[in-house]
């Protein structure tokens, strides 16, 4: 499988990202050349794309997948792809508190510590619904890094609800275009692939 081993606050400020949406809390000291040039349209779509791709952590042919599927759902296709990329299970472990970053959950997720309405899941891409329940595996529930949660105030979006005493939480429904807080502009996302 393919990795993106580049510094990820190399990759923030080139893109424009603040990291604080990644969830880290620093600050790179690295001056970013800036273009005299104006960005063509291209540029800017491109840039769109690889920012969304960046802040979820997919390389291109699992988001163009994602891209193909959300076209086909009723709606638009920009918001379809958003809300389907906020759905994931490596997503929806971050935004409960359960790991730091994305990449954090995506790897809590892949080595097995949660359950998906009871049963085991560890595939960070499985796209969660609403009345999933994500819970914590009782075997993990006694690892440093879960039971530091348990003293922690987590603030989860609307659509999530959590209990930090079971260590779990609820989809109460599916994530909106307004609940998605990312700076990004999904139409430059569908223009650039319906060149």
């Amino acid at each position: 499988m393919a990795r993106n081993r580049e510094p990820v606050l190399k990759r923030a400020k080139a893109l424009g990202i603040e990291p604080q949406y990644l969830g880290i809390n620093k600050k790179s000291k690295r001056q970013v050349q800036q273009s005299r040039r104006k960005k063509s349209e291209y540029g800017i779509q491109l840039t769109e794309k690889q920012k969304v791709k960046f802040y979820y952590g997919l390389q291109e042919t699992q988001f163009r997948n994602t891209y193909e599927k959300a076209t086909k759902r009723a709606g638009g296709a920009g918001e379809n792809l958003l809300i389907m990329l906020e759905s994931r299970f490596d997503n929806v472990v971050f935004r409960m508190g359960f790991a730091a970053t994305r990449r954090e959950a995506r790897q809590l997720v892949s080595h097995g510590h949660f359950l998906v309405n009871g049963k085991k899941a560890n595939i960070p891409s499985m796209e969660l619904k609403a009345g999933d329940v994500i819970s914590v595996k009782e075997k993990s529930k006694s690892s440093p890094k879960f039971k530091e949660l348990r003293d922690m105030v987590i603030t989860t979006p609307q659509w999530l609800d959590i209990d930090l005493d079971k260590l779990e939480g609820k989809i109460l429904t599916a994530p909106t275009r307004a609940d998605i807080d990312l700076p990004i502009e999904e139409r430059y996302i569908v223009e650039f692939y319906s060149r």
